[in-house]
């Protein structure tokens, strides 16, 4: 294997002109965009199809983000780091045209957990190898001790599924069916892992035809010139970004719901962004742990947030990012940590982030959000095909309110991007359960003098004895937070109404029983209030009392709103 990279005596020479770059790179993002498609309208499980659990992207020869896809912003961040470590397990020859790798695995490029599937695909030109092209997305059932392959109760990574240590998966074009079989055999839902095994193949191979034609058409030094120039348009567009913010060392102590407490402390200079995590717990004896790849995507993602840069989503654009933590620690876990649960995890660290710098930034952030991925799981048999099921779904929650506006209602997170949730009439069809309702969280919470959005209530009704339920939320016992004397948020939990009318509460639970007519009820939160409630503009106060957002109650004795 070649490795291409322009000469410096291309780069000096700037005989390209910039429209031509600029062609170049913007046929990189579309690129991507059309893997996304090509993936979405391929998959077979509605967690890709229909909530869009996955990302694409595209690397340079050596691993480093050149173009960044639609999809989760914290998938997209994966791939990057995944190619990383499929170059430094494989030897130059191992990797040629035609190939396709797959990890899953934390410690092997995987980055998150094992039912998040990296597939990454070598793109060779002239014989050199010029780029790869890369997806991620959420297999339903990877093996594991459990239906879902997510467990609370995983104490090492051996429990958690099926292992992929970066391992190719096509060698030369040609598929390597013994991997792919014992693939298959080690899921409970081999025919959808077999689908969207296959969508992501397809994705990668149409980003590869598109950048051999690319290359083909502009000839391949003005190509890698162009991947090269961008990345270095992506620093300039950080370092200018860093010279506006305030600078100083910031530092943050949460308490998280276990009781764990996240420190935090952040140091911006004209010259650096830098993040430490050192001072933190040891890694979990369960499955609540990140890996280091993992917390940098965290701190990538706040970097980009602070820096109003999405247009620059690059390798470039992370060159003053410096990030430090502990091995050993839940930011930094070691083998054979478990990873069942990282998301809540990294979203914990990235809103520890978020609330560090919020009081420094002026208006830029607005207060917390219900920061949680509020991932669902639930299956059993379908009471109309006698098929094995497993629905798996994020929630929407509300977001803070800001110094000029409410906060967004039923949103994903942050980490989330652009994703739906499942609609209805999917769920119905293709899982045993009932969506008897989906409404937003009316309760208190977040009251401000721009109030938090508001969460939802959702329910779920089984149709079928012997289901589970799985669920590991976070933001129940610590609220989002508020800004400005706004009030905090409301908490993130389950209910499981059983047919005997018996209720009980859930915020981590891990594959309970379930039968026919048993309801789970989930509650997402409110975010954050910003500002004091007593500020709050009389017409809006009425307006959220005729739309049932607030409580008569509630208006007098926060709101202080006289006969309302």
């Amino acid at each position: 294997m070649s490795v291409a990279r322009p000469s410096p005596t291309t780069l000096a020479a700037a005989s390209v002109d910039p429209i031509t770059l600029e062609i170049i790179q913007a046929s990189l993002q579309a690129t991507s965009d059309e893997m996304f498609a090509a993936f979405r309208k391929t998959a077979m499980s509605a967690i890709i199809y229909e909530v869009l659990d996955m990302g694409t992207g595209i690397t340079d020869a050596e691993g480093n983000l050149a173009s960044s896809g639609a999809g989760i912003p914290a998938f997209v961040g994966v791939l990057d780091k995944a190619v990383k470590r499929i170059l430094e397990l494989h030897d130059p020859g191992e990797v040629r045209a035609g190939d396709v790798f797959a990890t899953n695995d934390p410690f092997y490029g995987g980055v998150t957990h094992l039912n998040d599937v990296v597939l990454a695909m070598p793109v060779f030109a002239d014989g050199r190898l010029v780029a790869w092209t890369a997806n991620i997305a959420h297999w339903n059932d990877v093996g594991g001790m459990v239906p879902g392959s997510i467990s609370n109760e995983a104490r090492e990574i051996f429990q958690e599924g099926l292992r992929l240590p970066a391992v190719k998966l096509i060698s030369e074009g040609v598929p390597i069916r013994p991997v792919m079989e014992i693939m298959r055999v080690n899921s409970r839902l081999p025919d959808f892992l077999q689908g969207d095994m296959w969508a992501g193949i397809a994705a990668a191979r149409v980003g590869e035809r598109r950048i051999v034609e690319l290359v083909s058409k502009y000839g391949l030094e003005t190509f890698l010139l162009a991947v090269a120039a961008f990345m270095d348009y992506g620093e300039q567009v950080a370092r200018r970004a860093l010279a506006a913010l305030p600078h100083g060392r910031f530092s943050l102590a949460e308490e998280q719901d276990s009781g764990a407490v996240y420190r935090a402390s952040v140091e911006i200079s004209p010259e650096a962004f830098v993040v430490d995590l050192r001072d933190n717990p040891d890694q979990d004896a369960g499955p609540n742990n990140a890996s280091r790849d993992g917390t940098m995507i965290a701190a990538q993602m706040v970097f980009m947030n602070i820096s109003g840069a999405g247009g620059s989503a690059n390798a470039g654009h992370f060159r003053p990012l410096e990030l430090r933590t502990r091995p050993g620690s839940v930011f930094d876990a070691n083998p054979p940590a478990a990873f069942a649960t990282y998301y809540e995890v990294e979203i914990r660290l990235y809103d520890v982030l978020l609330r560090c710098l919020a009081p420094h930034l002026g208006a830029r952030l607005p207060a917390g959000n219900f920061a949680s991925v509020c991932g669902t799981f639930i299956g059993g048999r379908h009471p109309d095909t006698g098929r094995h099921f497993t629905i798996v779904e994020p929630q929407v929650g509300g977001w803070g309110g800001s110094a000029g506006a409410d906060g967004n209602s039923a949103m994903f997170s942050g980490f989330h991007g652009d994703t739906f949730n499942c609609p209805a009439e999917v769920a119905e069809a293709r899982y045993g359960l009932f969506v008897d309702r989906l409404e937003l969280n009316s309760g208190p919470g977040g009251e401000g003098r721009h109030r938090g959005g508001k969460g939802i209530l959702l329910d779920y009704r089984v149709r079928s004895d012997g289901c589970f339920f799985t669920c590991a939320y976070t933001r129940d016992r610590h609220r989002p937070w508020p800004l400005e004397g706004g009030e905090e948020g409301s908490s993130n939990f389950a209910e499981v109404i059983r047919r005997d009318g018996r209720v009980e509460r859930h915020a981590v639970v891990t594959a309970l029983e379930l039968n026919e007519g048993d309801v789970i009820r989930i509650h997402t939160a409110n975010g954050g209030g910003y500002g004091d409630p007593r500020e709050r503009p009389r017409e809006q106060l009425l307006d959220d009392l005729r739309n049932g957002y607030l409580s008569r109650e509630r208006a007098r004795s926060v709101y202080g709103l006289a006969d309302p």
